[in-house]
């Protein structure tokens, strides 16, 4: 059996179980691109990680982006910038 990780959501909701290693591969591509953008839409977000980790990544990168979001948000490592439209997300660790 795969490695799983049981997600948290930033409103408390049910989060989902994933692949660990997928939610890893996921998870560092946002964190490195919000270190380098410091702050940036959730659509250019998309299709940066979407670039970074390319063809070899099996499964709907957008499905995993937002999954992933929404977990670091919980765990307080980025943010959404209140206000924003569109979403902006920046880091804060």
């Amino acid at each position: 059996m795969k490695d799983m990780i049981r997600t948290l959501h930033p409103e408390k909701k049910q989060g989902v179980n994933i692949s660990r290693e997928k939610y890893e591969i996921i998870r560092k591509a946002i964190l490195a691109i919000l270190r380098a953008q410091k702050e940036m839409s959730f659509m250019n977000l998309s299709r940066a990680v979407e670039k970074e980790v390319g063809k070899k990544f099996e499964g709907s990168v957008m499905w995993y982006v937002t999954t992933v979001k929404l977990d670091l948000e919980a765990r307080g490592e980025i943010k959404r910038v209140l206000n924003s439209r569109p979403q902006l997300i920046k880091l804060l660790k």
